[in-house]
């Protein structure tokens, strides 16, 4: 049974999530019931921002010289100094073969039960109102037309940037929430029941972190209006407290409704991605990738915005199959399979999740790559 599966690691453990390794040191298995991840996380990339960019906040003017940050040194030692990062991360996050990132498809999980189909109608629901707001039209282009770009965009049958960049703000503004608010809820649930949590609250602030470091690179594109960020400021209130208050009473529902929420994001972007090679959004089409984006998802200095769109993408794909693959569980007793180790993304791209005996298989798998790591090392 999977809530009897058993693994403890200290730091230093060799984690492997697709084609990133989390060096981490080395590994211990213990008898005792959940997992303990107290790990410190980098990719194994062998670059120097790696490790520099995983502290310091996010300044968009790096450049200033009288930035002070406070960094880690190579000696542990904590340091001062006068220069920018575009750091603004700690967490882990994954980062992507060329070939993963061309692996995704647009998937849908229907629903089998009331819950289900209660959160697949919520996002629904939501995403008609959003639409709704922001005067989305899902127009298609007539076969054969010989309208011009501007003719495509008056007649709402394509978006402009402005448009698709409010769009993406919004959403991204809202996504990083539902993470953050499962990993708040499991956090006290540890301190109030003085146990261990299985392994859930890092994945659910890895989730948190990403979804936000969406917004950070989207906001080296645009600074938005007064009346955009009151419209934030208000559809956060609304949706952290409805998502507080539902995860104290169903958090497998609300797993489910970020998987379904996931799937949206998707669609999305990879519309977006298609609307681009089309060129029917000119403006994208030879941007230059933000410095942010190219430090964060260790993208080729040369990268352009279409590139940090794949990687958007495969990371809301993601986030899909996680909380699809964590909404299958049994949220009290069983352990995140993904504590350790995540499937690539010729799995996570083309699967909608993991059923519950799959995740027990992938766990087992995951114990016993450790062990031979520990038995090797």
């Amino acid at each position: 049974m999977l809530q009897h599966s058993t693994i403890t690691y200290a730091p230093h453990v060799t984690r492997r999530v697709g084609y990133n390794a989390l060096v981490v040191g080395s590994l211990r298995l213990t008898a005792s019931r959940s997992f303990s991840s107290s790990a410190q996380r980098y990719n194994d990339l062998n670059d120097r921002q790696a490790k520099a960019a995983a502290v310091g906040p996010h300044k968009h003017d790096a450049s200033s010289p009288s930035l002070s940050v406070t960094a880690i040194n190579h000696n542990g030692d904590i340091s001062h100094q006068n220069k920018g990062t575009h750091g603004d991360w700690v967490l882990f996050h994954p980062v992507y073969a060329p070939e993963e990132l061309k692996s995704v498809e647009v998937l849908h999980r229907e629903a089998t039960c009331f819950s289900d189909k209660l959160a697949a109608n919520l996002v629904k629901f939501s995403k008609w109102g959003y639409d709704l707001v922001s005067g989305f039209r899902h127009k298609t282009i007539p076969p054969g037309t010989d309208m011009t770009l501007e003719q495509l965009r008056e007649g709402g049958y394509v978006l402009n940037e402005k448009q698709w960049l409010q769009r993406i703000l919004f959403l991204e503004s809202i996504a990083g929430v539902p993470g953050m608010v499962a990993a708040t809820l499991r956090h006290l649930q540890s301190l109030r029941l003085m146990r261990r949590d299985n392994g859930w609250i890092h994945t659910c602030l890895e989730e948190a972190e990403n979804e936000r470091m969406h917004l950070m690179t989207f906001m080296t594109l645009r600074n938005p209006s007064i009346f955009f960020r009151a419209m934030i400021l208000g559809a956060q209130g609304v949706f952290y407290n409805l998502f507080f208050l539902s995860y104290l009473i169903s958090p497998r529902a609300c797993h489910r409704f970020v998987g379904h929420l996931e799937e949206e994001a998707v669609a999305t972007y990879t519309k977006c991605i298609k609307e681009i090679e089309a060129g029917r959004v000119p403006e994208w089409s030879d941007l230059p990738a933000p410095q942010i984006a190219i430090d964060y998802w260790r993208l080729d200095p040369n990268s352009k915005l279409l590139d940090v769109i794949y990687a958007v993408r495969s990371d809301e794909t993601s986030h899909r199959f996680v909380n699809h693959s964590l909404a299958n569980l049994d949220v009290n007793t069983d352990v995140n399979p993904f504590a350790l180790q995540e499937p690539d993304m010729h799995t996570k791209g083309k699967k909608i999740a993991f059923e519950r005996p799959e995740s027990e298989q992938y766990f087992k798998e995951t114990r016993d790559m450790l062990r031979k790591v520990s038995a090797d090392s």
